[in-house]
């Protein structure tokens, strides 16, 4: 009887390996959970994936989720488990749970619901609470296995209101200096516990369920600089920033700041505002200057708009503010969908939307587009509702209901609000080839009701590597590396990212003729009956962590070998 040569051998395939080389016909070997060869592997498996014809690529590298929660319940940690992500780094925004005072886990969940739009029930039945610092929280975390890696940062809004009390939760007020160092102090703890890095917000997007502001949003330039002297003492970590910039010079000097004093890297959230539609040139020219003046800086870039989707199930689409549509919302979708078809009701509720029309998204944000099977993320203007209610002689809201009872009342819209100020894709391919930028945003585990962005790493691939359009597209291995090796190395994981001997055998192979994501669909599947936007995923043939396959065809293996990632990882040797 012949023993198998390796573990796990994956044979024939396209290898886009992560380092932007070339692409190349190639076998995989893994043993254990490392790449043990690369080329033309002799002898067998002790299992084969046959991946002639097939682009076989390192595993997705997620570092913009927010599965804080989330990782009390699911290990399988969905949905960036079906879109082919290998680790996900979450912790962001400067929102989390972790160090928190047992009076205080009320107060941490309704910022999570406000800031990142998860069910506050979901939270409060799903979360185990088994920590108040953050090393205790992190050994939680260490306890569970999971079918992919994870990673986590210290959030700034959790040490405000561990250090500063209530105090801490108005960002108005400002710490003492033996408050800053207190909070220098525990944030430096976490990282040398194995955080990643610190996060921090500084938009007036992110409020708590209550109303309040983030509690980071004005935090005063000495204490985030108190905080990164300390994070920097340690010689690790990283920093996460979301910021408005309205004041754009100043607040981009504080930013900077934090890398100055620290010598860690900062990255910064990149986007194409409306309202300010050519200021992402302004911070990406900041960037790079940092850069050059040899500060550790990035951008972090969506890989297609930043948008709305909107359905009956969701909780903002257009006819929310209608008395008549509200007294039907809680009623069974199919029995909605039957009421909003009787005429009379129809007309009532589009009559009511249309007198208030100045409260809704259609208004306020600008064009919406029905949202396909596959999406198209970037329509042409003439395909909006408003486009169409222009041709026809109908309004806005009426066209609008019709896309939403499509498919017995599962039809979407979808409203980009940012990367899209130009009608075109344009501003984020500037973004994504910005050699000082990586891909991120897609707040995974986040937005539950409102945006369905966990697939864009898959994007990544399906538009701009495949279906963009000539002077536009990009080589695949280009594409393969902004998602693997440029993002783990942003968080200091150089030991995945990268298919060559003595790296993480976290794989995927990928039919990519047949990739695509399906249309949001809305599950009813978190604690308490929670619901969540998700999409799933055709054309990953399979997806291997640690060197074991964990989705197969996108159905789960039911194998758990991911864990918690303690801190930066060094490459092999």
């Amino acid at each position: 009887m012949t023993h198998p040569t390796h573990d796990l051998v994956v044979r024939g395939g396209t290898v886009a390996d992560g380092t932007g080389a070339p692409l190349r016909r190639a076998d995989l070997a893994i043993d254990g959970d490392r790449i043990t060869a690369v080329g033309d592997v002799p002898g067998t498996g002790g299992e084969e994936l046959d991946a002639r014809d097939l682009l076989v690529a390192p595993g997705w590298v997620d570092v913009h989720t927010h599965y804080d929660g989330q990782v009390s319940w699911d290990t399988l940690i969905a949905p960036s488990a079906w879109q082919g992500v290998t680790t996900a780094v979450m912790g962001n925004c400067g929102v989390g749970f972790a160090p928190v005072r047992p009076d205080k886990h009320g107060w941490l969940i309704e910022l999570m619901e406000g800031v990142e739009d998860i069910p506050g029930t979901a939270l409060h039945e799903g979360i185990t609470w088994e920590w108040e610092t953050f090393p205790e929280y992190l050994d939680a975390l260490d306890r569970a296995a999971y079918a992919l890696d994870i990673g986590t940062q210290v959030p700034h809004a959790a040490l405000r209101g561990y250090v500063m009390g209530d105090r801490g939760g108005d960002h108005t007020e400002a710490p003492t200096p033996e408050e800053i160092v207190r909070m220098g102090e525990l944030a430096a703890e976490g990282i040398r516990a194995g955080a990643l890095g610190f996060s921090t917000s500084r938009t007036v997007n992110h409020k708590s369920a209550s109303g309040a502001f983030t509690p980071s949003l004005t935090a005063p330039a000495e204490e985030l600089h108190g905080i990164a002297r300390a994070v920097g003492a340690t010689g690790q970590g990283v920093f996460e920033v979301v910021a408005d910039l309205d004041d754009l010079a100043g607040e981009f000097a504080i930013i900077r700041g934090m890398a100055e004093v620290s010598g860690r890297p900062v990255s910064l959230t990149v986007l194409q505002k409306p309202v300010r539609p050519g200021e992402y040139r302004e911070v990406l020219d900041l960037i790079d200057a940092a850069v050059a003046a040899g500060v550790p800086m990035r951008g972090q870039v969506p890989t297609r708009p930043v948008g709305l989707v909107m359905g009956l199930e969701g909780r903002v689409h257009p006819f929310v503010a209608s008395p008549t549509y509200r007294a039907l919302a809680d009623l069974p979708l199919a029995e909605r969908v039957a009421r909003l078809r009787d005429p009379e009701v129809r007309a009532r509720v589009i009559e009511e939307t249309e007198a208030h029309k100045a409260v809704s998204p259609l208004t306020h944000f600008g064009a919406a587009f029905p949202l396909g099977d596959p999406p198209v993320y970037d329509p042409p203007a003439d395909q909006s509702i408003h486009a169409v209610a222009a041709r026809t002689g109908r309004s806005v809201f009426e066209v609008a209901l019709d896309a939403m009872l499509v498919d017995d009342g599962n039809g979407k819209l979808y409203l980009p609000v940012m990367n899209y100020a130009d009608g075109d894709l344009g501003a984020t391919r500037e973004m994504l080839t910005n050699p000082h930028c990586v891909p991120g945003l897609g707040d995974a585990g986040a937005h539950c009701t409102l945006i369905c962005d966990a697939s864009m790493p898959t994007y990544l691939l399906t538009h701009w590597a495949r279906d963009a359009a000539d002077g536009a597209r990009l080589p695949i291995e280009f594409a393969v590396q902004r998602q693997t090796s440029a993002t783990a190395r942003a968080v200091g994981l150089l030991d995945r990212g990268v298919l060559a001997p003595g790296m993480r055998a976290d794989i995927n192979v990928i039919d990519l003729d047949g990739l695509t994501v399906g249309r949001p669909q809305m599950l009813h599947d978190l604690p308490a009956g929670g619901k969540r936007l998700v999409q799933k995923a055709s054309g990953y043939r399979a997806t291997v962590v640690a060197g074991t396959v964990v989705t197969r065809d996108g159905d789960d293996t039911g194998a758990r070998p991911g864990r918690l990632v303690r801190g930066a990882q060094p490459a092999p040797a």
